[in-house]
């Protein structure tokens, strides 16, 4: 198989060949050689020099040329070395970098579907609570608690807007719109939705942000990203009456907001970690409802955005989220 490949590779160089012997044998005719020993001297020494040309020439490319020829049967076949002329050798060099780059998508793929696996599971796991929650309020005599079965639906709904912004973060850029958004009308339309949360946890938001400021973002995903500084801020704010300050700052250069509460504040082990996927720290063990999620699809988003994201916290103080615009 590997000699009928060669033969077709270099049937054109033949025929080119043959057609230039013809030639000078013609050229010799018109010049009035008329001896048919030369003819022959010169299509011998012509047939010996092209079959030997051809001859070297296939046994630098046998090695290469049965390795083609037989059907692989796993990707690292791609990555054996059998060539031993400059145009092989390249095109083995073009195979190695190919199976290179698909082994990057191949293993960001499993990645990317191991991380919605194990979110997705994590997240059903979670929702059993809410769940069970209101399966035990229906099971109750007497009148339904209108307030208990809203702070649970709220947990459900909370929990979806995760899934449906870690779906779409896939597909990103086609889903982004970046227009000027005014800033002050993005934080109190997310705290609107979470009043509920604040009022069940009895903590009140504060906000000083100047109704001027605007900053180019997309409005989804900003609201997004801002209910998720706005939420952990509550949900780890144990102490009643405690206060959400939001305020903006204008510099010449950039747009700075910072959310800064008076919760449990986080410690300096999981500082590092906690924009990490699936990473709930010591503070999530506490509550018992962190999907580890939160942060971390906040922190891709505002990478997409070009925003810039940066915590500090120090325990029993509380903790300061800033986004520079």
């Amino acid at each position: 198989m590997g000699l009928k490949i060669f033969i077709k590779e270099h049937l054109s160089f033949i025929i080119f060949e043959i057609i230039l012997v013809l030639f000078i044998l013609l050229l010799f005719y018109l010049d009035g050689f008329r001896n048919i020993d030369t003819a022959i001297y010169t299509i011998s020494i012509s047939l010996i020099l092209i079959i030997s040309f051809l001859g070297v020439r296939y046994f630098l490319r046998q090695s290469y040329l049965n390795k083609i020829t037989q059907l692989p049967t796993s990707m690292e076949d791609a990555l054996q070395k059998n060539a031993k002329t400059v145009e092989y050798i390249e095109t083995e060099r073009y195979l190695h970098e190919l199976y290179r780059v698909y082994q990057q998508e191949v293993q960001a793929l499993y990645a990317t579907q191991n991380r919605q696996d194990k979110f997705l599971n994590q997240w059903i796991h979670q929702m059993k609570t809410p769940v069970a929650v209101l399966e035990l309020l229906l099971q109750e005599e007497g009148p339904l608690d209108p307030t208990s079965v809203q702070e649970e639906v709220d947990r459900i709904k909370r929990g979806l807007e995760i899934v449906l912004m870690n779906a779409r973060l896939e597909k990103f850029e086609e889903d982004m719109q970046v227009e000027q958004v005014s800033l002050k009308d993005i934080v109190t339309a997310t705290i609107n939705e979470n009043k509920r949360l604040f009022i069940t946890n009895r903590v009140f938001p504060q906000i000083d942000i100047d109704q001027s400021i605007v900053v180019a973002s997309d409005s989804k995903w900003l609201k997004f990203v801002l209910g998720q500084f706005i939420t952990n801020a509550v949900k780890y704010t144990f102490e009643p009456n405690k206060k959400i300050y939001v305020e903006a700052k204008h510099t010449d250069s950039h747009i700075q907001l910072i959310v800064q509460d008076e919760g449990i504040g986080i410690p300096k082990s999981d500082l590092t970690r906690v924009t990490k996927a699936f990473f709930t720290g010591e503070n999530g063990r506490k509550t018992g409802e962190s999907t580890g999620m939160g942060l971390y699809l906040a922190k891709e988003i505002c990478e997409k955005l070009g925003h810039e994201l940066t915590i500090e916290s120090e325990v029993g103080v509380g903790t300061t989220i800033t986004l520079t615009f």
